[in-house]
């Protein structure tokens, strides 16, 4: 169903280290007839072919339809641009679109795409960031996560994460980068897909940054709270209790852990329960943008239980664990 035009557009971005299967992946996006008509930014330098039809030439960016009503918009320099003159266009008329994939650069750290999103007023009014998807190629990934400081921000920032190439490796090697990068980004799921063969709706529906979304915890995520064996500096904590959170006190603490080691924070989401409020809160964000917003209400038999998750370079795994348990309301202050 074709979102009404005056409803904020879902952007998807998808990324991944050189050789990942993006492409691959994009190209299925705009081959499947899934009812939703896409509009790609590819933020890349240099000619880019999708589905072998389209170049880019001289120009700084070129529109092109495909043939299932897609569009293809290649930006050479300010993202913000073309997501500004691809809005204008649409509210005149000129081209259609449901929601916008930007497929990053193999080499980009997705930080400066997420930030300009989050930040932008003019993106903010018209646009709504649902997730971040990155492709990690199985057969070469361990060696990217060990050289590459992209290669892992690009896992610690992903909503989901899709393993390709799985039939470059044995089972063995499947399942020891796969437990990596659950080590490293315990709050993502992540698939193995051959060619492409990802779910589309898994692929474009993630709400990972929809605020009234709740953290969906998977049975075996305690165990991805242990420091990584592996040499990646991206790695997570885990934060939970059934014991509610004093607010005036957790968002002194926030308001300082992001001044101080924002930086170092890829992702970070959890979901809260504040001494004397019935309410469910949100709490995410990026480096040192965040949000705290209303979730869906506690239900009658639900435990009210607080979870945190932090995800980022050398975390501050001390700092977090003492400043989130005196920000507990049960524990007195001397």
């Amino acid at each position: 169903m074709n979102a009404p035009a005056h409803r904020a557009i879902p952007v998807t971005v998808l990324t991944g280290f050189l050789g990942s299967g993006k492409t691959t992946l994009l190209n299925r996006l705009l081959a499947d007839h899934h009812g939703q008509r896409l509009a790609v930014i590819e933020n890349e330098f240099g000619a880019v072919g999708v589905d072998g039809r389209i170049l880019v030439r001289d120009a700084a960016e070129e529109v092109v339809e495909t043939e299932n009503g897609c569009l293809c918009c290649t930006v050479r320099g300010d993202l913000k641009r073309g997501l500004v003159d691809l809005h204008k266009r649409r509210m005149a008329g000129e081209i259609a679109f449901d929601r916008v994939v930007i497929e990053t650069s193999g080499l980009a750290q997705p930080a400066p795409v997420v930030q300009t999103l989050l930040v932008d007023a003019y993106l903010g009014a018209h646009y709504r960031l649902d997730g971040i998807v990155t492709l990690v190629d199985a057969r070469h990934g361990p060696e990217q996560l060990d050289r590459h400081p992209e290669a892992q921000e690009q896992v610690g920032f992903a909503d989901r994460l899709i393993l390709t190439k799985p039939d470059l490796v044995d089972a063995a090697g499947l399942e020891s980068l796969s437990n990596r990068l659950k080590d490293m980004n315990p709050r993502a799921e992540l698939r193995v897909a051959s060619f492409g063969d990802a779910p589309v709706d898994w692929v474009l529906d993630v709400g990972g940054f929809d605020p009234g979304s709740v953290l969906a915890l998977h049975p075996g995520f305690p165990r991805y709270a242990m420091p990584t064996v592996h040499t990646s500096h991206v790695e997570s904590m885990v934060y939970r209790t059934s014991r509610p959170f004093d607010r005036e006190r957790l968002d002194y603490l926030l308001e300082m852990i992001l001044e101080w080691y924002g930086a170092d924070l890829l992702r970070y989401k959890g979901v809260l329960a504040f001494e004397g409020d019935p309410r469910r809160w949100i709490f995410q964000g990026v480096h040192r943008q965040r949000t705290l917003s209303l979730g869906e209400p506690w239900q009658a038999d639900e435990p009210r239980e607080s979870v945190l998750v932090w995800i980022g370079v050398k975390l501050p795994r001390e700092a977090l664990q003492q400043g989130l348990e005196k920000c507990l309301a049960d524990v007195a202050l001397t």
